[in-house]
């Protein structure tokens, strides 16, 4: 008889016990799915059409040569990937291309008898870059953002337009100020903002090319942007 009731007992405490453990397994899972959803809340992926406004630049060659560098004037593509924590603390990882053509003018220069001559390349420009961002004040429903950041610029030749010249990697620094205003609870939004990418005067690697000069492009955008 003795036996019997510890086998009831021991029966209804395995159960209790496995109850108890999927209820704080489903306990945690809520939790855990309403903590990463929180989090996912404060991402948001935007798509913004940018131009590209890059000045001309001039420098000597090692051949004491005069290269001027006057690069196209185009639109592109930018796409950013923001975590927003708080209104001061925020990253970006950004993604643009365009698509530029480049002409150097090369003089007769010193120390070579080669004439003047004019070299045009077309290239893709392609940035991958990472970022701080954080948010100003509000101005009626315009709020104002405000960052900076670095990564990689690579100009790669195009097969028809290139000369054949092996694409190049510049590390660049950029700048950003803007304002965006959500709609729908901030579900979506519009963006709007002025950026300026710093970074070494392209030659692909060539030092007939080379001269050493700093260029920069102002990348004024406008685009949409999805909060998660």
């Amino acid at each position: 008889m003795i036996n019997a009731i510890c086998r009831v007992t021991s029966r209804k405490s395995i159960w209790a016990a496995v109850f108890s453990i999927a209820v704080c397994a489903s306990a945690a899972a809520q939790t855990a799915t309403s903590a990463f959803s929180r989090e996912m809340e404060k991402v948001d992926l935007g798509v913004s059409g940018i131009g590209e406004f890059t000045p001309s630049n001039s420098g000597t060659n090692y051949l004491k040569q005069t290269v001027a560098a006057v690069p196209s004037n185009t639109i592109g593509t930018l796409v950013q990937l923001r975590y927003i924590k708080s209104p001061l603390i925020g990253l970006e990882l950004n993604y643009s291309f365009a698509r530029i053509n480049d002409t150097f003018k090369v003089s007769s220069g010193i120390l070579t008898t080669q004439p003047p001559y004019v070299l045009g390349v077309q290239s893709k420009v392609t940035e991958y870059s990472l970022g701080y961002i954080a948010h100003g004040p509000t101005f009626g429903n315009l709020r104002t953002f405000g960052g900076g950041g670095l990564g990689a610029i690579e100009f790669k030749p195009t097969s028809g337009g290139g000369q054949g010249l092996p694409p190049e990697v510049r590390t660049g620094f950029y700048y950003t100020v803007g304002v965006e205003q959500g709609f729908s609870q901030d579900r979506f939004g519009v963006r709007a903002y002025f950026r300026q990418t710093f970074f070494g005067a392209v030659d692909f690697n060539q030092n007939y090319l080379a001269t050493g000069a700093r260029s920069v492009t102002t990348q004024p955008g406008i685009g949409l942007y999805l909060r998660f």
